[in-house]
């Protein structure tokens, strides 16, 4: 079942005014942030709870999906994983959902016809929209809330979206990579209590719009950090690709980089020129090949032409913003 939309804004609106998490101090070979000049705003230790999970599944398990805070040492309060419209936007119909027992073995057995349509421009252009998120997706088309993803942890599910609109329009999609400990990136995982997941999105549009590198990509929070000397930042690009993305036992004081994210940039308008360009990934690199949610449906995927994308770091980047104008 759902969480409570009434006691989740309430938690949230508690979060204004909770203070932060005090981080153990049991990790000496953490490095400290006083030293860190980049543009990032860096949070420590594990945030506070705010709602133990947001999704409960009905038929299996699925990873709690939970929802926290946690203040800087400036004072600023990050949610994490990521703000999101998952109790309250509209949903996206289900291709594969294990939890819901929607479990088809290829598109035949798919109901299209029963997608409700989302209406941009009403004299538009019907769409048909194929989506695998790992994890968590948001899609917006010219600024609207079209649809949000059915599960936002594990399992595995893919989505089916519909939308009218007129030719050019944009797209912008906010893609979360869960976590299980809230403001540490990581979860219990191959073996460790604490091993950084990883993300990838890859999408295919009846229009012939597909995921590729042409789509832009800007990281929003990146963890777990170890060691702050290892980001990078370069004409736009907020980099990680040399900070450790191994798994550990004694990851609580793990440190975390947070970007605002800018009001307007799902809206056709925002200018995102200075954002860097989308990096493709295979399906070998994100390892789809057991999940039925993507391999039934493969032919909409990567046999539509479309990729795996996400930031330059598949792994620790945990909130990426998207972007794509059809011309």
């Amino acid at each position: 079942m759902r969480a409570n939309t009434t006691l989740v804004i309430a938690l949230f609106s508690l979060a204004i005014v909770a203070t932060g998490c005090t981080p153990s101090q049991d990790m000496p070979w953490a490095t400290s942030d006083s030293h860190y000049t980049g543009t990032a705003r860096i949070t420590q230790g594990p945030a506070q709870t705010m709602a133990n999970t947001l999704f409960e599944c009905k038929n299996g398990r699925s990873r709690m999906a939970g929802m926290g805070i946690i203040k800087d040492s400036e004072g600023y309060v990050w949610t994490v994983p990521a703000t999101n419209n998952f109790v309250s936007g509209p949903k996206a119909a289900d291709l594969y959902e294990g939890c819901a027992g929607i479990t088809p073995k290829n598109l035949t057995e798919v109901d299209e016809a029963s997608v409700p349509v989302a209406i941009i421009d009403s004299d538009g252009e019907e769409i048909t929209g194929y989506i695998f998120a790992d994890n968590y997706f948001e899609l917006y088309i010219n600024g609207s809330l079209v649809a949000v993803d059915t599960v936002p942890f594990t399992p595995f599910n893919s989505s089916l979206v519909k939308f009218k609109v007129n030719t050019p329009y944009s797209i912008a999609i906010k893609v979360v990579d869960w976590e299980e400990h809230l403001g540490l990136g990581t979860e219990n995982n191959r073996g460790n209590d604490y091993h950084p997941g990883d993300g990838g999105l890859i999408a295919s549009f009846s229009d012939g719009t597909v995921t590729n590198s042409d789509w832009q990509a800007q990281t929003f929070y990146t963890a777990p950090i170890y060691d702050l000397a290892c980001l990078q930042e370069n004409l736009g690009q907020r980099l990680s690709e040399s900070c450790s993305i191994e798994g550990t036992d004694q990851g609580q004081n793990a440190y975390a980089a947070h970007w605002e994210t800018p009001e307007n940039w799902m809206e056709q308008e925002f200018d995102s020129s200075d954002w860097p360009q989308a990096t493709r990934y295979t399906e070998d690199e994100i390892g789809v090949n057991n999940k039925k949610a993507y391999m039934n449906f493969i032919e909409q995927f990567s046999g539509a032409g479309a990729h795996f994308i996400w930031s330059t770091n598949v792994v620790l980047d945990n909130e990426v913003l998207l972007r794509y104008d059809v011309k």
